[in-house]
This record gives C-alpha cells, sequence and structure tokens, in this order.
C-alpha cells in the first residue's frame, strides 16, 4: 500500500509539472503559427506540442464541410489537457468560404473577406491578453494559410512560428528516395502555377517538388513529359498519414488524386539506373548533349560544323505544324527554346532539349549557336512564326557577333498567330495591315504609342500581340482609349484567347465595347479599319475588311490586277 500511495503521489506531482511546464510555453497577449506536420501527430514536435497544450486559444482551419484535419492532428494534445490538470483550449473553427469556378478576381474578395474576418477574431483574443495557437499543417511558412494571418497580426502582437516538417520531406520520406544531391537544384512549386510558369521551373531544375497536385495533374504530366521527367515522377497523397498512397505520375488517374497532393521528382542517384536518362532528357552543355545524340550526328572531336534552324511551331496544335517543320525537328539533335514551347516538341530517341525562360532570348540563341558550332544540328523553336516576334531576330542578331559569324542559320517558316486568329472569324486582315506588340519589355511605351498612332492614323487593320499580362494591365486600357480617339465606336474589334487549344474563345466586340480585363497574354486583339465590316452568318460572326476604299467596289479591284 505504501508503494502504491508513494506511486500515486509521483503521479500527481508530475502531472502537476508537466502542467506548469506547458504553462510556461506560452505568454500572454503573443501568437504562436505552430506546425503540425505532415498529419502523423507522432511528427509534431515536442515545443509545438508544449505550445497547443497551453495556449488559450487554439484556432484551426476547415472546409466549408466544417471538419478540419488539424483538428484531428492535434486531437489528443487537445482532448487531453484535462488530465494534464490544463483548463481546456477555446477553440475557434477557421471555415473556408465555398470558392468556385475560374474567376480571380472573385476568389480573391471571397478568400480577403475569410482572412480579414479571422484576422478581427484572433485580435479580439489577443487584444484581451489570451495567447492563441494557430495550426498549420506542414511547416507555417510553407504555403500555409497561417502567414497570411501572421502577416496581418505581427504588426501589433508579438508572433512566434514554431516549424513543423513539411509535406516535402515527408513526400521524400515515403518514397524513400532523396530528394536532392551534391549539385542538384531542388524547386518547390504550387501546381496552380500555371502551366507557362511551371514549364520555366522545371527547365530551371533538377529535381522538384509539386505541391497542391489536385485538379492540375494532367497539366503537370504534360510538363513533366515536355521535360523528360514523367518517368521519375510519383504522386504522394497523405504522407504519414496511415491511409496515404503512392504511384507513378503517369498512371494515375486524375479524378483519384486530392488537391493536397504533391508529386516528386527526386534525385538522379549516381548509381542508379536512371543516371543515363537524365543526361539525355535534361542536358545542358555542350558536351552532355552531343553525347545524347544519334551515332550519325557531327563528332565534335572531328571538328565539324553544325546549323541552326529556327522553327515556327504554328501557334497552337500540332495540325498546324508545317511539314517542313516537322522534318526539321526529327532531324535536329538538339532543341532550344521557351519551356512551354519546346514542351510541344514530340520525344524522341536521343534527341535533347534544352528549356529556359521567357526573357533569355539572347543566352538562348548564343547558347543553341554554341552547341552548332561544336557540331549539333540545332532546332531553335518559336511559337507561331519564328520571324513575328520570336526567336529568328535573336538568332540572326547574336549570329553577327565575331564567334557566330562562321555558323550557318537557316529560318523555317511557320502560320502565324495572326493569321490563326483572323481565319476564326473570316478576314479581319483582307488588305493592308500592320501587327504590333504592345509589350514595353523590349521598347518604351512612348515607342508604343507612337507606332500605335501612324498605323491608326494610317486607317488600317492591325493584329495586337502581347497585349497583356498579370502584371502589365495598363497598356490594353492606354489601347482602348487611343483606338478610340481614331476610330468609329462600331468598328469592329475581334478579342481571341488560347487559339487552337481546347478553352479557344473567339469574341467579335467593338471598340466602344472592348473590355480590357477580359485581355491576357494568351489573348490577340484584331482591331479594325473603317472599311472593316461584321455580319451575322449562316455559321456565326463573319468578319472581313473589304479589298477597295470608298465607292471602288470590285472593278477597282480588278483594275490593281486582284491578289495583291
Amino acid at each position: 500500500m505504501t508503494a502504491t500511495a508513494e506511486g500515486a503521489a509521483g503521479s500527481a506531482g508530475d502531472t502537476t509539472a508537466a502542467a506548469s511546464a506547458a504553462a510556461s510555453a506560452v505568454e500572454p497577449g503573443h501568437l504562436y503559427g505552430v506546425g503540425l506536420g505532415p498529419g502523423d501527430p507522432g511528427l509534431i514536435t515536442r515545443r509545438g506540442a508544449d505550445v497547443i497544450a497551453a495556449a488559450d486559444v487554439v484556432a484551426f482551419h476547415a472546409g466549408p464541410h466544417g471538419r478540419s484535419t488539424a483538428r484531428r492532428i492535434a486531437g489528443e494534445l487537445l482532448d487531453g489537457r484535462a488530465a494534464a490538470a490544463r483548463p481546456a483550449a477555446i477553440e475557434e473553427l477557421l471555415v473556408y468560404p465555398v470558392t468556385r469556378g475560374s474567376d480571380a478576381e472573385g476568389y480573391a474578395e471571397q478568400m480577403g473577406g475569410f482572412y480579414a474576418e479571422a484576422t478581427q477574431r484572433l485580435a479580439g483574443h489577443l487584444s484581451a491578453g489570451r495567447s492563441v495557437a494557430v495550426l498549420s499543417l506542414g511547416d507555417p511558412m510553407l504555403y500555409s494559410s497561417y502567414q497570411h494571418l501572421h502577416r496581418a497580426l505581427e504588426g501589433d502582437f508579438p508572433a512566434h512560428v514554431i516549424p513543423g516538417v513539411p509535406s516535402v520531406t515527408a513526400a521524400a520520406a515515403e518514397l524513400a528516395h532523396p530528394l536532392a544531391e551534391g549539385a542538384d537544384i531542388l524547386s518547390i512549386l504550387p501546381a496552380t502555377a500555371g502551366r507557362d510558369r511551371l514549364s520555366a521551373a522545371v527547365a530551371a531544375a533538377d529535381c522538384l517538388v509539386i505541391m497542391k497536385l489536385g485538379g492540375h495533374v494532367d497539366e503537370v504530366r504534360d510538363v513533366l513529359r515536355g521535360a523528360g521527367m514523367l518517368d521519375r515522377a510519383r504522386v504522394v497523397v497523405r504522407a504519414t498519414m496511415g491511409d496515404g498512397w503512392t504511384a507513378p505520375l503517369a498512371d494515375v488517374d486524375a479524378a483519384d488524386v486530392p488537391y493536397f497532393a504533391v508529386v516528386v521528382v527526386g534525385a538522379v542517384l549516381d548509381d542508379g539506373p536512371d543516371r543515363g536518362v537524365r543526361v539525355e532528357a535534361r542536358g545542358t552543355t555542350v558536351d552532355s548533349s552531343l553525347a545524347a545524340t544519334s551515332a550519325t550526328a557531327p563528332d565534335p572531336a572531328a571538328g565539324g560544323m553544325g546549323e541552326v534552324v529556327v522553327i515556327g511551331l504554328g501557334p497552337g496544335p500540332d495540325r498546324w505544324l508545317t511539314p517542313e517543320a516537322a522534318e526539321e525537328l526529327e532531324r535536329a539533335t538538339d532543341v532550344v527554346g521557351y519551356s512551354t514551347y519546346v514542351a510541344r516538341v514530340p520525344e524522341l530517341p536521343g534527341q535533347t532539349k534544352h528549356m529556359s525562360d521567357n526573357r533569355v532570348e539572347g543566352e538562348r540563341a548564343a547558347m543553341a549557336l554554341d552547341l552548332a558550332k561544336s557540331g549539333a544540328r540545332v532546332a531553335v523553336v518559336s511559337s507561331g512564326d519564328a520571324g513575328v516576334f520570336a526567336m529568328a531576330a535573336a538568332v540572326l542578331e547574336t549570329a553577327d557577333d565575331d564567334p557566330w559569324r562562321d555558323v550557318p542559320v537557316r529560318i523555317v517558316p511557320g502560320m502565324t498567330a495572326a493569321q490563326a486568329v483572323a481565319s476564326r472569324v473570316g478576314a479581319p486582315l483582307g488588305h493592308d495591315f500592320a501587327m504590333l506588340s504592345l509589350s514595353d519589355r523590349l521598347k518604351p511605351w512612348v515607342t508604343v504609342e507612337k507606332r500605335l498612332r501612324a498605323v491608326l492614323g494610317a486607317d488600317m487593320a492591325f493584329a495586337v500581340y502581347n497585349p497583356a499580362s498579370k502584371a502589365r494591365r495598363a497598356q490594353v486600357v492606354a489601347l482602348r482609349d487611343l483606338v478610340a480617339e481614331y476610330r468609329d465606336p462600331a468598328t469592329p474589334v475581334i478579342v481571341a484567347r488560347a487559339v487552337g487549344a481546347p478553352e479557344e474563345k473567339v469574341t467579335v466586340t467593338t471598340v466602344s465595347d472592348l473590355d480590357p480585363e477580359v485581355v491576357d497574354m494568351r489573348t490577340m486583339l484584331i482591331i479594325g479599319a473603317s472599311s472593316t465590316k461584321a455580319y451575322a452568318g449562316v455559321d456565326g460572326m463573319r468578319v472581313f475588311t473589304a479589298r477597295h476604299y470608298g465607292g471602288g467596289g470590285f472593278a477597282g479591284a480588278g483594275a490593281l490586277g486582284g491578289d495583291r
């Protein structure tokens, strides 16, 4: 009995000590962002557990259904406070709003309202002197909702971040495969970034973790296939949660993949069977790219000169690729270009792809010329026609420098985006026309405006490339205002987005009704002239720019000799 009583007394003392230690883990009026790790409660850090066990208020997020994964992971710590002689926490359930559709502005407004309301609730507790712990899956500083609350509150209240095991490393542990080694470049990015940014990031990295995969499986799969990485890509779902699973990305059904899943493209081990694949698919130096070419490729050791062929892929689908361009792509030992365009080139055995960002045209051209100088047959690819706002000019300009003057360069034409857009509605470019880029990245806006006024004053129809981007919005508004100075409000305007893609949308509107908000980087505009007409045909709206002016009629066109 004595021993039992002593044991019981010791247990009570331990409980009191534990409660005291837990209480000292937090301070009144302080905010704590607590990383829970990827899902296994055993991976919560000791510091994180102490804060959860002691905080006056514990907040956690949940979807519209109201069930919180974070609350479930921390459940034992929260529910066990009574046994540890600690009062129950005030629990704040932060329920995300229902967001649907692709309206980015509406989504941002809804989420902004949600975070504002959550901030206000937590600020009320902090102002009252209560300690507040916000639970975060993974790590609080990696793609987390806590980050928004931290930024909003840290200026008014002391804020602390308790790191957690991120899903990135948990996924690697599930696969028991290194994320990266040696000089490998590892990139972590969200699948929600969009195809262009995904392609650019993939092109710059050796190893990848792509988060928030659900709903973006097919797009990510296409990008990795184009980069030669698909065979290394594994999907990890619910890592460490007990009911998780892994599978090759190439094999998964997109419908089976939840939002919080990741793709891991891990290290290629030096002694592993994939090492050769890496060189073939992602060679970036002259030596490695030539090593991956076929036996009939020029031999650098023999001093043979290769060539650069600049190829226009057309504005979209494979059916718009010319037979000549397809033949040149098949002959190439190396393909060089912006990652989005290189990804459109079919995989060929022994052919090396070199992807890069969209803003390094000069460096890309120099690389292609260096490869050719060492004996490679290099295809430099562009969307549309390579000679229209594309790589032909960059390659020829670079080739005019002394190191590359002896390298042969050929240009293979392609269908322009302007042609493709015009064909969708008829012949809006049927007479004299111009093509202008609205981007002021390579020329000042004063030059863009001067050229716009010249074309508008000449009363020509014109196609507008690069009208806007996420960051560059003012130019398309300025364009609309300039056009309104010179054109009748009823002048036809064609707004075409993603022509040739499944999501293609072509609208015929007018100068007065042109809405700059619907224009983005995948959009082309065609602005009509005074002689451009639109009418409803049996197959939809038709637009044409007459081959004659004023009262000349078709007799006038004939007098000019027909087609010109």
